[in-house]
């Protein structure tokens, strides 16, 4: 029953997630706001690539070049090339979802080894991590969207 909420509130804010960045504006994506170290492409990607490092422990269904763009200390100010489409972002996360979603619910409690920060000992444990860690990148993506569309009347 516990695994089953678990996926249950991944899915939800998945599913949050992905109806407020469909509705985000392609041109607010790569403006940084002053008081922000990102932009909200960078909190897109970043959810992406740390969910599938941790849950899946690889970027093995990611093009390669997302740990460079998106993982932890990274920052769009050393892009130096074109960085992927909203679009694409969007449809890679609900790949994404459902890749976990077939995760089977008794591997949930096997032992992982790859992440032992915040005393993570389960796979499971790893996709609360990841659920808690994509609600707080929806905060600062929904801040940044409310400061851009103020900026802009």
């Amino acid at each position: 029953m516990e695994e089953k909420l678990r996926y249950q509130n991944y899915e939800f804010s998945r599913s949050y997630f992905l109806a407020m960045i469909e509705k985000l504006d392609e041109r607010m994506m790569d403006i940084q706001p002053k008081g922000f170290n990102n932009n909200i492409r960078w909190h897109i990607g970043h959810v992406l690539t740390i969910s599938e490092s941790f849950i899946f422990g690889d970027l093995q269904n990611l093009p390669a070049n997302y740990k460079e763009l998106f993982y932890t200390g990274t920052k769009p100010d050393d892009w130096n090339r074109d960085v992927t489409s909203l679009q694409l972002l969007i449809k890679q996360l609900k790949e994404q979802i459902d890749r976990i979603n077939r995760i089977p619910e008794e591997q949930l409690q096997n032992p992982q080894d790859t992440y032992k920060a915040f005393g993570m000992k389960t796979i499971g444990e790893l996709i609360t991590f990841t659920f808690a860690h994509e609600v707080f990148h929806l905060g600062q993506i929904h801040a940044m969207k409310l400061l851009l569309q103020r900026s802009t009347q």
